[in-house]
């Protein structure tokens, strides 16, 4: 079964590695490398330098609007395109052109969370489980029909990158056993989305990294989970900015002003909510290391003596 593999950031590493041990990927598709790091020097994708380790050739066309790069895929005559956050949107007659069409890993349970940040919004949203489904593409956003899926529950104090990573590996899984079944002729059976459900994962935007404090305290306790490690949420608290890599929501009323600091000890930094009071565990101030609260505190004595 030839293979063409289209996918960019670490993500899709599992996947390219899974399709390579179960068919013969005869090409990668990526992002054109961009410049990265303090030296801005240009940088490979992640799957560039997996593919490149799996001696597979790695084209990275800036797009596919072109008939040339149209005339370079069908050149490869491939039975099935395998795309897993590639980046790019490929247009139906890029789609037709593999005889099996094209499958996509998509990180969540369709219909709900389409779109480009699946992960983070199902934590922020306070979701109790997720999963990965393989889709066959279609024209619209992630809304072609399920070929299969496995769900997954989100762990309580679960982050966005520990969820990245336990889902990237179970994206893989499934991707193997769609794969399996193909290599067995078994096509699987396309199953369409439902119409009601459907929600969309926006891209995530550095702006919403700021916390509102009068927004309740498992809201905001589930956005700092959801942006770890980004674009990690921030507050202005004691005089200064800090970036809140850990908290957890108390229950506890209060009558304070949202954002007053109501205690400062051993366990974390206790701030009113609208609802609720935040306790921040993990902080990091401006241009410092990511600290425990207890360590914050060691260097800012005179918040000891709050609450």
């Amino acid at each position: 079964m030839r293979i063409v593999f289209a996918g960019t950031p670490d993500f899709a590493v599992p996947c390219l590695r899974a399709a390579a041990a179960r068919g013969e990927v005869v090409a990668v598709y990526t992002q054109p490398d961009r410049p990265a790091g303090r030296g801005r020097g240009l940088a490979p994708t992640p799957v560039k330098q997996a593919a490149q380790e799996l001696g597979i050739e790695v084209r990275q066309p800036e797009n596919f609007r072109g008939k040339e790069a149209k005339a370079a895929l069908r050149e490869l005559e491939p039975d099935l395109m395998v795309v897993v956050a590639y980046g790019l949107i490929l247009p139906q007659s890029v789609l037709d052109i593999p005889t099996h069409g094209c499958w996509n890993v998509h990180a969540s349970l369709l219909p709900r969370w389409r779109g480009a940040a699946p992960i983070q919004r199902a934590i922020q949203a306070g979701d109790a489980e997720t999963g990965v489904c393989l889709m066959q593409m279609e024209k619209g956003l992630d809304t072609g029909p399920v070929l299969l899926r496995q769900s997954l529950a989100i762990g309580e104090h679960e982050t966005g990158g520990q969820l990245h990573d336990r889902l990237s590996e179970l994206g893989a899984q499934v991707l193997a056993d769609g794969l399996g079944l193909l290599r067995a002729g078994i096509r699987p059976a396309p199953q369409p989305q439902p119409e009601d459900g459907v929600t969309y994962a926006h891209k995530l935007d550095k702006a919403e990294a700021k916390l509102d404090w009068s927004r309740p305290a498992r809201e905001l306790t589930n956005t700092v989970r959801a942006f770890t490690p980004w674009p990690v949420a921030e507050c202005r608290l004691a005089g200064e900015r800090l970036r809140l890599h850990g908290a957890v929501a108390i229950d506890e009323s209060h009558g304070a002003v949202p954002g007053t600091l109501l205690h400062a000890g051993r366990n974390g930094l206790d701030v009113a909510c609208g609802e609720g009071v935040l306790r921040i565990r993990v902080l990091q101030r401006d241009g410092g290391k990511v600290i425990t609260a207890a360590d914050y505190l060691n260097a800012r004595q005179d918040l000891k003596v709050a609450g």
